[in-house]
Order: structure tokens, then C-alpha cells, then sequence
């Protein structure tokens, strides 16, 4: 029976305990299958296979506890908000990911649920003539969401500027909405509660930034009141060819920065390279980079983002250097 089990986590992600009974599974027995690790229950009366999770990251998880509270809605609910993002792939950064968010289409309250948040809201069915404003609803992975464009907007309600800033970065680097897009919905969200930060993460939203970590160096350059960086800055040679890309750089102060996360130096290897052998490769590049322009070169580390205050007097410090 484990290929219809199969078959229902392909089509929902879980399959709930009246799925189970239905093949002829009864209580005791599901009690056991849990207890032995071949089932795992993600949420009263939803399951799923212990092998299957076992392999799961924790956005991973996050997405099917997710779809669980969807298959066991009384009433119809639409993914919103967090969970709206995490089907749409942002990296969900020191988020909360117990905690599952919905909102009704019929605009009425929710009953309250242990780990559910239902939210109240106007969905937009359809393009708005007077407003040329896009709908609120997509189709993904056989599931109806908010857009990436509500989705955006929906995190600066929940989230700190912070993290908003780093879940919108990325679904404007993947063409997922445009700053456009963005602007044009907000102007309809006069009567939302707890936008007062909206406005503000807009204005520092920037999809050329690649990973949260760079999204997170903008902010900090902000905060310390530092002057705007460009991401993902293109660095040309005598020619005028693009020989490389830094992650932030200050052209006219003469500075580029590089985030030097895990992404850089094991998920980018390539084939047959070694850790070391990236970061020599890494070196020759900066070496390239100087030579080329002049510039001073500053390397940050996830610690570096902790310490927000002796970061940016380190970017201080390079400014006047490169300046003298």
C-alpha cells in the first residue's frame, strides 16, 4: 500500500489518518508505524513516509507541514505570507517555521488553531482595469498561493525590515515580481494593518543582490548609515569586457566588498575542485580585480553581520584609506 501512500504525498505532500483508514490501516497500527519511524506525523492526522522526510531540509518540512494545514482545512484557504514564500523558494532566513499562515478567500475570520495564523484580507481574483493591478492568486505545485507580488508585500507585515528585506531581494532576483509590480500593489494596501515599514523595505529592495547574505550586508551598510553599495557590481577590463562581478562594490570611494559565505566556496566548486582550490582561485580573482581597478577589497563573514557597529568602521576605515 506504500505506492497509493506514495501517491498521495506526490499529489497533497501528506496523507491524512481518514487517507490511511481508508486502506485499511487503524489506529493502533498507524500508532505503531509512527513509533518505528516508518511514518512521521508532521501534524495531528497527517503523515508522511520516514524515508522521505528523513532527507528533508528544514524549508523542506516547513513546505509540507504547509501543505498539511491546507489538506486538512475545514473551509478553503489560500497559502499566505511565510507560507506563501516557502512555495515560492525564498530562503526563508531565521524565520519562524512553526507557525503556518492562510487566509480565507470568503474575507472572513479564521477559528483559532494551534501553529495556524489565518488572516483576513481582499483577494484579487483577476487584472483590476482601474487599477492595473495583477491578481492575488497563482498556481503553483497544484496549490493556490498569494503571488510573489502579494506574498512580498504580505512579509513586511510579519516580518522586521531585516528579514522582509532578505525574502524580497529574492523573489525580485528570481523574476518572480518587479519593484514595478510591487509599488503599483502597495498603493491598494491603504487600509492593510501593521504596513508602517512597508514603504521603507521598498525602497531598499534591490533584486540584483544574489544571496542573503549580500541582502544582509545592504542592510547593515544602511543601519550604520554608510553610503548605498551596488550589487553585484561588473568589473571590465582594458577592453571593456566583463571579466568578473563583485557582490557590493563603491566605485566612486574606490571599495568593493565580498560576502564570504558557504554558497562561495562549497555549493560553487567546480567539478573536481577542492575547498582549497576555490579559495586560491577566489584570491587570483581579487588580485585581478585590484590590479585592474585600484580598488581596496574588504572580505565579511557571517560573524561579521553580529558585530554591525566594528563592521561598518572597518568599511570606514577602507574609505579613507582608498580616499588618502
Amino acid at each position: 500500500m506504500d505506492h497509493q501512500l506514495r501517491a498521495l504525498i506526490d499529489r497533497h505532500g501528506v496523507f491524512t489518518r481518514k487517507d490511511a483508514m481508508a486502506l485499511g490501516y487503524h489506529d493502533r497500527a498507524i500508532a505503531l508505524l509512527v513509533r518505528g519511524g516508518d511514518w512521521v506525523r508532521v501534524r495531528r492526522g497527517a503523515y508522511v513516509l520516514g524515508d522521505g522526510w528523513a532527507g528533508l531540509g528544514s524549508n523542506e518540512r516547513y513546505a509540507v507541514l504547509c501543505r498539511a494545514v491546507v489538506r486538512q482545512a475545514r473551509t478553503e484557504v489560500v497559502l499566505s505570507h511565510l507560507s506563501a514564500a516557502s512555495e515560492h523558494g525564498t530562503p526563508l532566513w531565521d524565520c519562524d517555521l512553526s507557525t503556518v499562515h492562510v487566509t480565507r478567500p470568503d474575507e472572513r475570520a479564521g477559528r483559532a488553531e494551534a501553529g495556524v495564523v489565518q488572516h483576513r484580507g481582499v483577494i484579487v481574483r483577476g487584472p483590476d482595469g482601474e487599477n492595473s493591478v495583477e491578481g492575488d492568486l497563482e498556481l503553483r505545485n497544484g496549490l493556490w498561493v498569494m503571488s510573489a507580488t502579494r506574498t512580498a508585500l504580505e512579509l513586511t507585515t510579519i516580518l522586521d525590515v531585516e528579514h522582509a528585506l532578505v525574502e524580497i531581494d529574492h523573489l525580485l532576483h528570481q523574476g518572480h515580481t518587479t519593484l514595478e509590480k510591487l509599488w503599483r500593489r502597495y498603493e491598494s494596501m491603504s487600509c492593510w494593518p501593521r504596513t508602517l515599514t512597508t514603504d521603507l523595505v521598498l525602497r531598499l529592495a534591490d533584486g540584483r543582490s544574489e544571496s542573503v547574505g549580500e541582502t544582509r550586508t545592504r542592510h547593515l551598510c544602511w543601519t550604520q548609515h554608510l553610503p548605498a553599495p551596488i550589487p553585484n557590481h561588473p568589473i571590465l577590463d582594458e577592453r571593456g569586457v566583463e571579466i568578473a562581478r563583485v557582490d557590493l562594490a563603491w566605485p566612486e570611494l574606490g571599495v568593493f566588498l565580498e560576502f564570504d559565505g558557504k554558497v562561495k566556496y562549497v555549493e560553487h566548486r567546480r567539478a573536481g575542485e577542492s575547498v582549497v582550490d576555490c579559495v586560491l582561485r577566489e584570491k587570483q580573482r581579487e588580485s585581478l580585480i585590484v590590479e585592474l581597478t585600484g580598488w581596496r577589497c574588504i572580505r565579511i563573514v557571517w560573524a561579521d553581520l553580529y558585530k554591525p557597529a566594528e563592521t561598518a568602521d572597518r568599511i570606514r576605515h577602507l574609505f579613507r584609506g582608498a580616499a588618502a
